[in-house]
């Protein structure tokens, strides 16, 4: 890996809907910006429960009518991703709590994604599983409004 290479982990409790949406949109806004090179994303969840399915058929189809792939297999958050990550992002509280259970002294800055957002966003973002498909795009809109604070960020 590049010195000059920086590092994201996206993180909700799965793996399928969340993160990620967060590891597709920022993917996108990096080949977007030629940057693939300067920018390595990833995703987990802070449970295996889905471990090695793709994302949730809902949030990838919203997703792709923004022209967001979502191409990730879920995976479980691992203690050594809060080592090896710059930036570490929770989606929600819970998920947060979660992560800081896994490593007692991470290296890895881990925050909420919603630290990336003005105030007029919610300070979680909603999981919408088990909800309707507008929770999907709220989700979506959440995302791509954080995602380019989130690469100013890691470039600066």
């Amino acid at each position: 890996m590049n010195p000059k290479t920086k590092s994201v982990l996206f993180v909700c409790l799965g793996n399928i809907c969340r993160s990620p949406t967060g590891e597709g949109v920022m993917r996108a806004l990096v080949a977007e910006r030629d940057l693939e090179s300067e920018i390595l994303i990833d995703s987990a969840g802070t449970i295996g429960y889905h471990e090695g399915k793709p994302a949730d058929a809902r949030m990838r189809a919203a997703a792709s009518r923004r022209d967001i792939e979502l191409l990730s297999r879920s995976r479980k958050l691992v203690p050594t991703d809060l080592e090896t990550f710059d930036l570490v992002l929770a989606m929600d509280r819970e998920n947060l709590a979660d992560i800081k259970q896994v490593h007692a002294s991470p290296t890895a800055e881990v925050r909420l994604f919603s630290e990336f957002l003005d105030e007029d966003w919610p300070t979680d973002v909603p999981d919408p599983y088990y909800g309707g498909a507008d929770g999907f795009e709220t989700v979506l809109d959440m995302i791509q409004a954080g995602c380019p604070q989130i690469l100013e960020h890691l470039r600066s």
